[in-house]
């Protein structure tokens, strides 16, 4: 199957998506063979040659026979282009050798990685906020677009799903993930009427047992709302939903980071008061139906058994 033919053939029309610090090999894994597209960012792992071990274990664990009535979804890595990454040159050159089914690019343009990805018959999906950005991204060539909206958690957006994704079916036909806020089995069935090929799901899997989160962190996310988060550039510069609980723990006042812009910087030297991530964890709108830690394969059973309630209940309603 090529890969297009795998992105027909999911479970359900659901990416699960790359979360810094938090998704594993082993959660990209159990996705994939859930039925799902499973991803996981560059940024999780210190080295280029660390990321090329990741990638290496992944496929090995989603070679061989699918062990469900669904095949085994690709699966995709994301990279950080933003000029500031001191990493993207040999990054490239991991993943001119694992060759991933999918590249997600972010922070930056996607041309560096199209002619890499593209030579050896992948996908590259670019993950944009913006009309503009996803202009950009079209015409530098890309496969598909996540557009992230707000409600996203993690960076994020500040479009409404209900105008994003239909100012850009005006000029763009290729595939489209919606991120923000899609949490449920009947949000990925929105995504899906509102013209958006997947739905691109991260909180939910923050409680996986396959995720590095931490127990505190995914703790946290069972007793949180979306009351519970706020929205900062104080941390990269670009916009993050951020756990409020969490910035408290850490001894920070979150009405002082309300109007902080840190410089976007992918170095990995940052301002050590609000370095992010250690400790100030992300997390998007759809946290409030997060009840329990459990494996991946059972988020992914019950997002499947939500999707296909919508989907009769959607057909009630057009007879």
């Amino acid at each position: 199957m090529t890969i297009r033919d795998q992105l027909s053939s999911l479970r359900m029309p659901i990416f699960a998506a790359p979360m810094f610090l938090v998704s594993s090999p082993e959660l990209v894994i159990a996705c994939c063979r859930a039925g799902v597209v499973g991803s996981f960012p560059a940024p999780n792992l210190r080295t280029s040659a660390e990321l090329g071990d990741w990638m290496q274990t992944i496929r090995d664990g989603v070679a061989g026979p699918a062990a469900n009535a669904w095949p085994i979804a690709p699966w995709a890595v994301n990279l950080v282009t933003h000029s500031t990454s001191p990493r993207l040159d040999s990054d490239l050159e991991q993943v001119t050798e694992h060759q991933p089914p999918i590249v997600i690019t972010a922070l930056g343009s996607p041309k560096p990685v199209i002619p890499v990805v593209h030579g050896y018959g992948g996908l590259v999906f670019a993950d944009v906020t913006s009309v503009e950005l996803a202009r950009k991204a079209v015409d530098a060539g890309v496969d598909g677009l996540v557009l992230v909206c707000s409600g996203a958690g993690g960076h994020t957006g500040e479009l409404s799903p209900l105008v994003f994704v239909e100012r850009v079916r005006q000029f763009f036909n290729g595939y489209i993930a919606l991120a923000g806020a899609i949490n449920t089995g009947d949000a990925v069935l929105a995504s899906q009427v509102l013209g958006a090929d997947f739905g691109y799901v991260g909180t939910a899997f923050i409680p996986a047992t396959e995720s590095l989160a931490s127990d505190e962190y995914q703790q946290m996310l069972t007793e949180c709302g979306p009351t519970d988060l706020m929205v900062t550039k104080a941390f990269t510069g670009a916009r993050a939903s951020m756990l409020i609980p969490s910035i408290v723990k850490q001894g920070l006042d979150p009405a002082e980071l309300e109007f902080k812009v840190a410089k976007m910087n992918f170095t990995g030297r940052q301002d050590e008061k609000v370095k992010p991530w250690t400790g100030i964890w992300g997390a998007g709108q759809g946290l409030g139906r997060i009840e329990r830690i459990e494996p991946a394969a059972a988020i992914i059973d019950r997002l499947a058994s939500e999707y296909m309630a919508a989907k009769t209940r959607v057909a009630g309603l057009c007879t």
